[in-house]
């Protein structure tokens, strides 16, 4: 007989995958997009058996849990071949149109002019919707081969003002992409031929059966609003919905997302994510920013917006710009993990898992499919940053904000570095959860009264409640007053709480 927490737990993650399923067709992103990615995995050389079996096992183990989107990450165009790198030029596939097609080596469906096409068919027959990454513009290959602009409206050479018009006149070599300077530049989207070669792009991918576009080297500190807005349109002018992911995040602001958050459906706010601590420790100031900036769930293209913490880079791994597959384990210890998935699903990110679905190992498979975490991340609302947390390493005054003391501060560590968020469930649930960024352990509490900053309307004073903790499985009893616990070193405390008023 199957426990009743097991069963329970089996039919939410079932109702989650209908309700996203249902909801996608009415509106896009209504929930935070969830699935897998190749990057921190395989870097980009990642083949088509390779994703083909990853795929498979996402659909096998994950698409229960609400995971949608096998998605294959940069340079799938690249000739993986003496010489090539990240970093190369003159390696990658184009056709005669200027346009980056799969190399035919790595994804040998792709011949004959079929692009991502079958690859798209293999994962939408597992139940999945299939993504790829793009780049900025136009690529520097074609851009010095001067290949002709294709017009997807007569399906022959774009022509303007009597003439055929050429890669050389949109590209913008002034404007190359600041991370890939070799590779790409934007194109000049006030130029009819400029706008014709981008539709021709995202034409293709809509051909080919994409439903997820990760268009890279356009936000942040890369920020091309003129070619967001373009690719924007074209995707909304679509009959088939494409979701629409602008990357990276490096120096994003809310200002700046405001200018997009409507135009696109998850955007990074943050530069690429690894497993490293100090990589983690700097998503928790910008996560508080944009949700004290209402950000989370914000109306976007054709549907709703997320901001998006980056990739889950948990499990075997690459390495960033590696020529080689899954060859390590993850450096953060167990607890920095839980920290980081905590953070992910209470701040309501995109959640893509980026380690080899091949050598899922328990550990992280439960980290990943945790139950309360998922149901946070899809039902959760009200979620921001909780300041009213006290320690017994600091001075710090329960019933007033925490002072801010940012990471750099005494090194990547910083002293008595605690945070805290909270959010609401849909039966009443409250969640709180405490993070400890120190190098000790440390004592925290939270007094009962104190939910009513966040949570206003509520009598807290009079409240009852019924407490557990998530990573721990204490089961606290009623608390009335207050709670107390001592986290470990770069550990979090997650708690579910049931509450009554007198």
């Amino acid at each position: 007989m199957i426990p009743l927490s097991l069963t329970s737990f089996f039919l939410a993650s079932f109702c989650t995958l209908i309700i996203r399923q249902s909801l996608g067709e009415t509106e896009n992103c209504s929930l935070p997009p969830r699935g897998w990615n190749s990057y921190n995995s395989y870097s980009w050389i990642i083949s088509e058996k390779k994703f083909i079996q990853n795929a498979q096992i996402v659909a096998q183990r994950l698409k229960i849990h609400g995971y949608e989107y096998a998605v294959v990450d940069f340079l799938w165009y690249r000739r993986k071949v003496k010489g090539a790198s990240v970093d190369s030029s003159g390696f990658d596939v184009i056709d005669k149109w200027g346009r980056l097609v799969p190399d035919p080596h790595r994804w040998p469906s792709s011949k004959h002019g079929n692009g991502f096409t079958k690859v798209a068919e293999k994962v939408h027959n597992m139940g999945l919707k299939f993504g790829i990454h793009v780049m900025r513009g136009i690529s520097t290959q074609a851009f010095n081969a001067n290949t002709p602009i294709l017009d997807v409206t007569t399906g022959k050479a774009y022509e303007e003002n009597g003439r055929i018009w050429y890669a050389k006149d949109i590209g913008l070599k002034e404007r190359p992409c600041a991370w890939m300077k070799t590779g790409f530049m934007s194109v000049n989207t006030k130029l009819g031929a400029g706008r014709a070669f981008l539709s021709s792009l995202y034409q293709q991918y809509a051909d080919w059966g994409v439903d997820f576009v990760k268009h890279d080297c356009v936000f942040g500190m890369d920020m091309d609003l003129d070619e967001i807005t373009y690719v924007s349109k074209v995707l909304g002018g679509f009959n088939q919905t494409i979701l629409y992911s602008l990357s990276p995040g490096s120096g994003a602001t809310p200002a700046m997302a405001s200018a997009v958050s409507g135009l696109a459906n998850m955007y990074r706010i943050t530069g690429d994510d690894w497993d490293k601590w100090p990589d983690l420790i700097t998503h928790f100031n910008v996560t508080r920013d944009f949700a004290s900036a209402n950000m989370i769930g914000g109306e976007g293209l054709r549907g709703k917006s997320w901001p998006d913490l980056d990739m889950l880079p948990l499990g075997r791994l690459s390495k960033a710009g590696a020529n080689k597959g899954p060859y390590r384990k993850c450096n953060l210890t167990l607890d920095e993990q839980k920290i980081q998935v905590t953070l992910w699903s209470i701040a309501k990110s995109p959640i893509m898992f980026g380690g080899d679905m091949i050598k899922l190992d328990d550990t992280t498979f439960k980290l990943i499919t945790n139950p309360t975490l998922l149901e946070i991340n899809t039902y959760s609302s009200n979620n921001m940053q909780f300041r009213y947390i006290s320690s017994n390493q600091s001075a710090w005054n329960i019933t007033k904000p925490l002072a801010e003391k940012d990471a750099q501060t005494n090194g990547p560590d910083g002293p008595h570095l605690i945070r805290a968020w909270i959010a609401t469930g849909r039966r009443g649930e409250i969640y709180v959860a405490i993070f400890n960024l120190n190098r000790h352990k440390s004592e925290v509490s939270m007094r009962i009264k104190d939910l009513e900053k966040a949570i206003p309307g509520k009598d807290f004073g009079s409240a009852s409640c019924k407490c557990r903790e998530e990573w721990s499985g204490k089961d606290y009893g009623v608390i009335k007053h207050s709670i107390s616990t001592q986290i470990d070193i770069h550990g979090v405390a997650l708690f579910v709480l049931n509450c009554t008023f007198s």
